[in-house]
């Protein structure tokens, strides 16, 4: 058995909302925690036992709760309402039960509630303590408004991990609609919207057009990202093949964008505040795969600093850290420390010899990853790496800067997890190692000097490091095993009994945030105030900046705007693909457009006045133009539609226009653009449909076309072919549609055993066999994403004789005319015919042909005797021929259609081949009348069944002439399918 790592929660103190919470966060016994923990069983491969854990006094004392989640309840994840710590929700093991256990006491007392589905993962609304959506295992998506008391479904089929809370108010959300109630979400491969109370079919709609890549949604802060599946035509050359969001502060993307050339590499773009357009800030970027197959960038954004990035950057196969202070305007390699951690000189001359970090956070909340800073230290960042050419994964050391990396030191020569308390005025650093330990490194200078203190009087095995939230006391919990068989273990450490005093004014002194010495870091001078490294106090709640003084604006607040590149001089000119006059194609006679000078401003910069005037782009009216770049498309992108169905176009130009349907009908728009719903048209016939829409102005005008299909659903396919055919003979197939007229379709034949079909746009083929015996044909027919098929089989033969058969007056009474009663009396009259003859059944073929009266088609085939050698002389045939119709003219073939209904069956005339000419003769006419009743065959068949022949009884069926809705007096009733008008 093993212990599996336990969840724990540090919740807010216990104090009444009264009270001040300066008051009492400084006080012991004021803060929860709650701790989950799990026995895994290897041999049973599942979780066996869990213990839920309380403390009220931040970690000195425990109360284990199970009896108040239940003794025999096995738990397996615990969550905390994020704007209401008060709320804990906990899920129990879905292979035991589906069940959710809630308090709103802080852990205190629960209530459990049974589930119908088996939740996967939670997803808590921003702002909405009480608001929840549950993705379940079967890939179901739930929402509640009672903190999961109760439960409404929202949809099937939704990706893993592709919904999300939809909180801004624009364009598909108003106040009026209460828009933080929607929810985005994947079903089949489209992005949707809806209201969370209310998200049925009527209220759905889908803001982007088509369909999207199944995995590609983002939501993040106010922008929604989707990839299209197929981009459009009108896209340059560059599509990535991968995209991460890694930030969209203050309205600006930072993107990691794998191009089509890359493998182990992004490249870094960034937008306008519109999020846009994109121009590069750093390419080939070091990525890699995570355990679970995520990828991760080496890309890390430094806490407290806005615009300041650490990238892995890989250079002719080697990676190289680099830093940037202006939201990647510019990069620099990082300047490794003078000495080593032995005072000891370091020789690395930049660019050949840098610093290089390693970048990976940890996802794990309990321990450290290869970095860390912290919003309320901006100055001090902690990281592992190595000092070289490159980033090794070999002598691997642990770094320190305190002046956002300008400098940096050697604190260790291993990894070590560290750990900011006290707004990092005291820094905890504790050796990563699978060993036991029992000490622990301590600094209060920023990582300058560090101190050893022993935390547990046993050696003991770290599992992880819980600090508080918000850093502002000095209590932190280890929590770990003394062996591996042991019980969990927590160790509660309290510093501040290490101070004496809390900080005062004259114990801080300023620092001046800078790059190497320049003091405008984005447009900005920002001067902080740090505690004196000499002074040994509490710092408590941080400040943040003392002061922020603006900049005159230089060139270097100013990047590269879209469609330029930096030249070697500096100068930002227009790329070769770029066309600078491309934006004002994109606005009409009478607006404006910005023109572009070649730079923007970097986002949040704060410069004023110097070059802002000449970097920033201008206004300017746009020039008098024909109307170009007119598209028409359909709102879901297929090219296909239904009939009587609802079709909604979109146009992409704001002119005035006219649209034609190509059915006859033509409508006028004074903006075609300014429909956002798209354009709605309904086609009342199937067809192809050829779509023009047309913009023009005084200086000309601009079309364009869209080739629509519209169809209706096949329901039936049906093959008509001869029964019998002469070798080498040619004859004719078609195929018949019920409904006739469904719109564009393809036809593929299959002939016998060939591997190879015959694919046409008719429904009538002509062809011949020349190899004797039984053959089959197969027709599949294709009408839009629907192919249905159907096989017949055809007896070929050199020779061969045909009998006209007739019957009993009676049984047209009983004669619906449709394919299948045909073939159910053409079985029960050969099962007749060989019963009266003792003539084996393969050499006699039956065909009962359409029409009243009722007739048949007796076919003697050439038969094989016991050595195998087939005979074909007309003698043979002839002989077989007068003993049927001997037998048929003693009336000694007949069956039995009803108890007391009998069908004698006749010898009509006896033709030898090649007389049965299908065309035209008999059976030629025969075909024609099959046509001309099988969509009455098609509509009655649904409700015939024929499963009585053991006995030799039929199902009786009403006269053909009766009602065909409702006949009580035969007791069914006949509902037919809904067919397309043509």
């Amino acid at each position: 058995m093993n212990l599996c790592p336990p969840q724990l929660w540090l919740l807010p103190w216990l104090g009444l909302p009264t009270l001040a919470p300066s008051a009492k966060r400084d006080t012991p016994g004021e803060r929860v925690i709650l701790i989950l923990t799990k026995l895994y069983d290897y041999n049973l491969g599942s979780i066996t036992e869990s213990s839920l854990w309380r403390s009220t006094d931040y970690g000195t004392t425990y109360e284990k709760l199970n009896d108040k989640v239940g003794l025999k309840t096995i738990l397996s994840y615990l969550y905390v309402c994020p704007t209401n710590k008060r709320k804990i929700m906990l899920l129990t093991d879905p292979e035991v039960e589906s069940s959710l256990l809630i308090s709103s006491d802080e852990g205190a007392t629960y209530q459990k509630y049974r589930l119908n589905f088996y939740i996967h993962s939670l997803l808590f609304h921003p702002k909405q303590e009480d608001w929840i959506l549950a993705y379940s295992q079967d890939q179901k998506l739930f929402s509640s408004v009672e903190f999961g008391r109760r439960w409404l479904l929202l949809h099937e089929g939704v990706t893993p991990n592709r919904f999300y809370w939809f909180t801004t108010v624009g364009r598909i959300c108003t106040q009026d609609l209460k828009c933080i109630v929607f929810v985005l979400f994947l079903s089949d491969a489209q992005y949707i919207t809806c209201k969370m109370q209310n998200c049925s079919e009527a209220t759905r709609s889908k803001p982007f057009p088509g369909y999207i890549d199944h995995n590609s949604l983002i939501v993040q802060g106010d922008y929604v990202f989707v990839q299209h599946r197929a981009p459009p035509s009108n896209l340059p050359l560059f599509f990535p093949q991968d995209m991460h969001v890694i930030s969209t502060d203050e309205n600006q993307v930072f993107a990691a964008v794998q191009e089509w050339n890359q493998n182990d590499t992004y490249n870094l773009y960034i937008s306008d505040t519109r999020g846009v357009y994109f121009t590069l800030a750093l390419e080939n970027v070091k990525s890699s795969q995570g355990l679970e197959g995520n990828v991760m960038i080496d890309l890390y954004e430094v806490a407290g600093i806005k615009g300041m990035f650490l990238a892995n950057k890989k250079i002719d196969n080697q990676v190289k850290t680099f830093i940037t202070y202006n939201k990647g305007r510019d990069w620099s390699l990082l300047q490794a420390p003078h000495t080593d951690l032995r005072g000891n000189p370091i020789h690395c001359l930049l660019p050949y010899c840098s610093l290089h970090l390693h970048l990976k956070v940890s996802d794990n909340p309990y321990t450290s990853g290869n970095i860390a800073s912290r919003d309320t230290a901006p100055s001090i960042i902690v990281a592992s790496g190595n000092i070289g050419t490159e980033l090794s994964d070999n002598d691997i050391s642990m770094f320190v800067t305190s002046d956002a990396g300008n400098t940096w030191r050697q604190i260790f020569e291993e990894e070590h997890s560290v750990l900011y308390l006290d707004q990092g005025g005291v820094l905890v650093a504790m050796k990563h190692t699978s060993l036991p330990i029992r000490h622990l490194w301590l600094s209060f200078d920023e990582g300058r000097s560090w101190s050893k203190y022993s935390f547990t009087s046993l050696p003991l095995f770290v599992d992880g490091v819980l600090g508080e939230p918000g850093e502002e006391t000095l209590i932190m919990t280890v929590f770990g095993h003394f062996s591996h068989r042991s019980e969990w273990q927590l160790v509660k450490v309290d510093y501040k009994s290490i101070f004496d005093r809390r900080c005062e004014e004259e114990d801080y002194r300023p620092w001046q945030l800078h790059s190497q010495g320049e003091a405008c870091i984005m447009g900005a001078k920002r001067i902080y105030r740090k505690r004196k490294s000499e002074k040994k106090c509490m710092q408590g709640k941080y400040a943040g900046a003392m002061t922020s003084e603006p900049c005159v604006c230089t060139e270097a607040d100013f990047d590269c705007d879209y469609g330029y590149e930096r030249h070697s001089n500096g100068q930002c000119l227009p790329a070769f693909w770029y066309n600078p006059s491309s934006l004002s194609k994109d606005c009409s006679l009478g607006q404006s457009y910005l023109n572009s000078t070649g730079y923007r401003k970097v986002v949040s910069n704060n410069c004023t006045d110097g070059v802002r005037e000449r970097y920033t782009a201008k206004p300017q009216q746009c020039p008098g133009k024909p109307p170009q770049g007119l598209r028409i498309l359909t709102a879901d992108g297929r090219l296909t539609a239904q009939q009587g169905h609802n079709v909604t176009f979109l146009v992409q130009l704001e002119e005035v226009g006219s649209v034609d349907f190509g059915d006859g009908i033509a409508v006028s728009y004074a903006n075609l653009s300014s429909t956002e719903d798209g354009i709605k048209h309904i086609y009342q016939n199937v067809g192809i449909f050829r779509v023009t829409v047309l913009v023009e102005n005084s200086l000309g005008s601009d079309s364009a076309v869209l080739y629509l299909h519209v169809t209706c659903p096949l329901e039936h396919v049906h093959l008509s072919l001869p029964f019998v055919t002469t070798k080498n003979k040619e004859i004719n197939a078609t195929a018949v549609l019920w409904p006739s007229q469904v719109g564009t379709l393809t036809y593929v034949w299959w002939f016998g055993n060939n591997t190879e079909p015959l694919i046409t746009l008719e429904g009538s083929i002509t062809f011949t066999f020349s190899v004797e015996g039984m053959n089959t044909i197969t027709v599949q027919v294709s009408a839009g994403n629907t192919i249905l098929q159907d096989t017949k089989t055809i007896a070929v033969y050199e020779k061969f004789q045909s009998l006209r058969l007739s019957f009993s007056p009676n049984l047209d009474d009983y004669n619906p005319d449709i394919p299948e009663w045909r073939r159910d009396i053409s079985r029960v009259v050969k099962r007749a015919l060989v019963e009266a003859t003792g003539i084996s059944s393969k050499h006699i073929l039956v065909a009962v042909l359409p029409g009243l009266p009722t007739s048949a088609e007796l076919f003697i085939l050439p038969y094989q005797d016991a050595t195998g050698e087939k005979k074909r002389t007309a003698a043979n045939l002839e002989q077989i021929s007068e003993t049927l119709i001997q037998k048929l003219n003693q009336n000694l073939v007949h069956f039995e259609l009803k108890p007391g209904v009998r069908i004698l069956v006749h010898a009509a005339h006896l033709t030898a081949a090649p007389l049965v000419d299908l065309t035209p003769s008999h059976s030629g006419s025969a075909m024609l009348m099959l046509l001309s009743v099988v969509f009455v065959g098609l509509a009655v068949f649904i409700i015939y069944k024929f499963k009585s022949f053991a006995t030799g009884n039929l199902l009786t069926l009403p006269s053909p002439s009766l009602p065909c809705d409702e006949r009580e007096g035969n007791n069914f009733r006949l509902f037919l399918s809904p067919s397309c008008s043509t």
